[in-house]
């Protein structure tokens, strides 16, 4: 029988929105409560280097106010693999820290974490986030050589890119499909919590939600857009059906 699935709700691009245009709205911690009040079952935001969505109030705004909340909404902070971002973490010390790559030129984050190549880099992370009582992931590539390292450095969960499944189309996302599956089922044989997430919509969810290992699902971009249309509680509402519907 699969694991309950849970839904992550990233709100950086409420952030982009407010920050095109400078001042206070809209506000992402707003939307933060507003999609737990939805269903979400965590919120996901990244505190980038150049802080050019989520910043650093906004993380301790979300850290107090979803724990004041009547049912505990954990946070997961996406961090680079930096020393800033490591004491940022344990100063804040969020349920949880997922660890990405970061590049200054990108528009969003372009495919997983080279754990396997980064291994002396990300070991002390790991160590210090753990100790701190802070649930470390790693956003990987679904390959084997990915998940035996996020085995090797002691990280309790990971995260399935799928944003190359969301750009497939036929045999092609098949195949990204099967990798996903795969990858899952390998994670979670070694003890390690699976979720996924990047480019998952209404209309490609549903096949990744169906993988019996993967138990999270951290959607941000599609969400924030489709609220501009239906409103946010909706597009949170829906997102759980779609991904309900298959467990």
């Amino acid at each position: 029988m699969a694991q309950p699935l849970r839904l992550g709700v990233n709100i950086d691009h409420v952030a982009t929105v407010r920050n095109a245009r400078g001042g206070a709205v809209p506000d992402p911690v707003r939307a933060a409560v507003l999609a737990a009040s939805a269903g979400a079952d965590g919120i996901t935001a990244h505190l980038r280097e150049d802080r050019r969505h989520i910043t650093d109030d906004d993380i301790a705004r979300l850290v107090s106010e979803l724990a004041a909340l009547d049912r505990a909404v954990p946070l997961n902070l996406e961090m680079a693999a930096t020393g800033e971002m490591l004491g940022i973490a344990l100063r804040h010390r969020p349920h949880a820290a997922c660890i990405v790559p970061e590049k200054r030129e990108e528009r969003t984050t372009e495919g997983g974490l080279d754990a396997a190549g980064q291994h002396n880099v990300l070991a002390p992370m790991v160590r210090e986030l753990r100790a701190a009582n802070v649930r470390v992931s790693l956003f990987i590539e679904p390959s084997a050589e990915q998940v035996a390292a996020a085995v090797s450095l002691g990280a309790p969960v990971v995260e399935l890119h799928t944003g190359r499944y969301a750009e497939c189309e036929g045999e092609a996302r098949s195949d990204e499909l099967r990798r996903l599956s795969d990858a899952a089922a390998l994670a979670a044989k070694n003890g390690i919590e699976v979720h996924a997430g990047h480019g998952l919509t209404f209309d490609n969810v549903q096949p990744i939600a169906a993988i019996p290992q993967v138990v999270e699902l951290n959607i941000g971009h599609f969400l924030i857009g489709e609220a501009i249309f239906v409103g946010l509680y909706e597009s949170v509402r829906r997102m759980k059906a779609e991904m309900a519907a298959v467990r």
